[in-house]
């Protein structure tokens, strides 16, 4: 029996992967190359007799437990085999008898046989849909309520969690909530995309929160302490003095959520504002200035 690596078959990069990996992974190339959707196509036929195997064994515990024993020291082959004197070339078959039993390779090819001469279930299409959602509620999380056409007609509400920190345009799996499967099928799953809405005060920019610093002209030439309200807390800032409209202070790990347990940053762009209606006394002060000071933004 020729070695078969099941995770490659199912097309995923290892052994660490969760159930949950291994069932999308099955239900997807099940679905593409069912014979029933491949008439007459040899290949897809017997990929699909392999994608069969593969998942059989990976979706139990334990003859998963026991498959990785032989995937890994078969990797390792002439290692192994230097140390436990077994033939390469029927190494597999060796390791099945080994490790999952002499009846392992009978009872897959019966099981498999068996359900090719039925109608095997196919499972069903997944189904995609968006949400918009507040800057708030993908920073903090929150609990929505999603209404959608199914695919006889009738409107469903779903309850949607919105974890922690979700990154925009990032995908949300809602399991079994796609159209149904046939001939028994599981039905297929529900994507949501989120989009998170435009913010009044912050931007989103990656992992940073880029917010608006209006100061006065005489606050940018001194220099000051400012309170900035962030999506979370109050921050102290320190204008510089000298700084220029447009310029961005960066207060370090007070942005958005990385996803890694950190944040990204706080970029507060100034921008100085000058009063539109002046007092009589505020008009005498900038016209003094303006005869005293010697500073021109244009050169000379």
């Amino acid at each position: 029996m020729k070695y078969k690596n099941y995770y490659k078959i199912l097309e995923l990069e290892n052994g660490k992967v969760t159930e949950e990996d291994i069932k999308v992974a099955y239900r997807r190339l099940a679905k593409q190359y069912h014979p029933d959707r491949n008439p007459n196509d040899e290949i897809a036929a017997e990929r699909f007799k392999d994608i069969n195997e593969a998942y059989q064994v990976l979706s139990n515990e334990d003859t998963k437990r026991k498959y990785d024993r032989v995937h890994f020291a078969y990797r390792l082959k002439d290692g192994f085999q230097s140390k436990e004197n077994i033939d390469v070339e029927n190494g597999f078959k060796d390791f099945v008898g080994m490790f999952l039993g002499k009846q392992y390779e009978k009872n897959i090819q019966t099981n498999i046989d068996k359900n090719q001469n039925k109608n095997m279930p196919i499972p069903g299409d997944d189904l995609e849909s968006e949400m918009e959602v507040t800057l708030e509620d993908a920073f903090f999380g929150a609990e929505k309520k999603l209404a959608f056409r199914t695919t006889d007609g009738k409107m469903k509400t779903i309850s949607v969690k919105i974890p922690k920190g979700i990154r925009n345009e990032s995908k949300i799996r809602i399991p079994e909530q796609g159209k149904p499967g046939k001939n028994g099928g599981t039905p297929g799953d529900l994507y949501i995309k989120i989009k998170i809405a435009k913010h009044e005060k912050f931007k989103l920019v990656g992992t940073d929160l880029v917010v608006d610093l209006p100061i006065t002209p005489w606050e940018g030439a001194l220099g000051c302490q400012l309170q900035i309200s962030n999506i979370d807390s109050d921050i102290l800032v320190t204008v510089p003095a000298g700084i220029q409209s447009g310029e961005k202070l960066r207060i370090a790990n007070n942005g958005y959520l990385d996803g890694y347990g950190g944040r990204g940053d706080l970029l507060a762009e100034v921008r100085i504002v000058i009063p539109k209606n002046l007092t009589e006394e505020e008009k005498k002060l900038f016209t003094k200035f303006k005869q005293i000071s010697h500073f021109s933004p244009r050169g000379n």
